[in-house]
């Protein structure tokens, strides 16, 4: 069960190098001084990404939790 708790650690650490990724570009964006339309459509390519590490986040979570609970 060691495996599948550091697996969902590796998972959960992936997901949030992903929010952070997200993050540090639309904070790049706001700081560029771009457009409201610009900033707007710049926040809705990074949405999915945002979502996607959110997803991979809570996947891996859920693993640690399950390799703890049957250990």
């Amino acid at each position: 069960m060691d495996i599948l708790i550091w697996s969902g650690a590796a998972l959960s650490f992936a997901g949030l190098c992903g929010l952070v990724y997200c993050i540090l570009r639309v904070n790049k964006s706001r700081k560029a001084g771009l457009s409201d339309e610009e900033l707007r459509n710049e926040v809705k390519m990074v949405m999915p990404i945002n979502l996607g590490s959110l997803f991979v986040s809570v996947l891996g979570l859920m693993l640690v939790i399950v390799g703890i609970f049957l250990s």
